[in-house]
């Protein structure tokens, strides 16, 4: 089985401060996961200064005047901040990721190397950057948020007609409320998207807790990709629905857990319970003292505890034969 991408989705938790967004670094190396995850947008370029905030947004920064401009234009992360983060990472051993939500944001992360290019739920109907990170040819996450399963083929078929080859790309079942009630997961999407388009899958997460994530790496999937923050009560709109430093921990062991217990698709005995076989399974015995030349019945003979005689399943072929040799009480026979 091959290994699941574990993405730690930073986001915006920074705050706007490099000094933040070193500290989640920090965190998801602990955490041992395989990437980080920012944003990268100019705000100017993807909202308009009217654009009202979501309703979880405005419960989490308790700002109704506020505009989502506003509040977004103070997390962008500058050219000089991506650098630095991406030096960081490259010290710490951990891959740099982020989301590019505008032309300029694209060409900034490609020139400076990102290899898998992550779009967001909101993006999988704009067809122009589609194709622009289609056409890069690298490897791309695309989350399906809000998405019908029609408007995910449309997607696939813009990034593939751009260049982009279907091995290459990994489509993420997500939920865009923040956070995602129990009962608006439908995680069996997530599988039904895999079937569909014969591509790899997996799954964006924003409920609380971490059983949903391992639920997921049970029923395939390849990426998963979990908010997490340094504290859920600091100012900012995706805290409260990210993990905090242990729970990141936590999740990123479990999954770990569910990779190895999942094994193969092989029905064995492990290597850890073969020497349970002579002791928890059983043979054929005496039952009562056997003279030589009696015949076995059911009568004279029982089936015992351990297992390293002859086994149950022969007991047709042996009743009826006769003893070649004396038996006593619980001798195997």
């Amino acid at each position: 089985m091959k290994k699941v991408f574990i993405i730690a989705e930073a986001g915006v938790n920074h705050n706007g401060s490099l000094n933040l967004a070193k500290k989640l670094i920090d965190v998801a190396v602990e955490a041992k996961a395989d990437a980080i995850k920012f944003q990268t947008f100019r705000a100017e370029l993807g909202l308009t200064k009217v654009a009202k905030k979501a309703d979880y947004q405005v419960k989490n920064t308790g700002d109704s005047v506020e505009t989502q401009y506003e509040m977004v234009k103070k997390l962008e992360l500058s050219e000089h901040m991506h650098h630095e983060l991406i030096s960081y990472c490259n010290k710490k051993n951990i891959m740099f990721l982020s989301t590019g939500f505008d032309f300029p944001s694209i060409d900034l992360l490609n020139n400076l190397g990102m290899k898998i290019f992550k779009i967001g739920s909101g993006e999988i109907i704009n067809l122009p950057l589609l194709r622009k990170i289609g056409g890069l040819k690298k490897k791309v996450i695309l989350a399906t948020g809000m998405a019908h399963i029609s408007e995910i083929e449309d997607a696939l078929a813009i990034l593939i007609k751009a260049g982009t080859k279907k091995e290459n790309i990994t489509v993420l079942h997500a939920n865009t409320m923040y956070p995602t009630p129990m009962e608006d997961v439908n995680l069996k999407a997530m599988v039904t998207i895999g079937e569909s388009f014969d591509v790899a899958y997996g799954y964006s997460d924003h409920t609380l807790g971490i059983e949903v994530d391992i639920a997921a790496v049970s029923m395939g999937a390849s990426c998963i990709e979990k908010h997490f923050t340094l504290d859920k009560d600091m100012e900012g709109p995706d805290h409260k629905a990210s993990l905090e430093p242990d729970e990141l921990i936590a999740m990123v062991k479990a999954i770990r857990n569910i990779e190895i217990a999942l094994g193969s698709s092989e029905k064995k005995p492990s290597n850890s319970e073969t020497p349970n076989i002579k002791v928890a399974r059983k043979s054929i015995v005496a039952s009562m003292e056997i003279k030589k030349g009696d015949i076995f019945n059911a009568s004279n003979l029982g089936i015992k505890r351990p297992g390293n005689g002859t086994s149950p399943m022969k007991w047709d072929e042996v009743i009826g034969t006769y003893a070649t040799k004396n038996y006593s009480e619980d001798d195997l026979i």
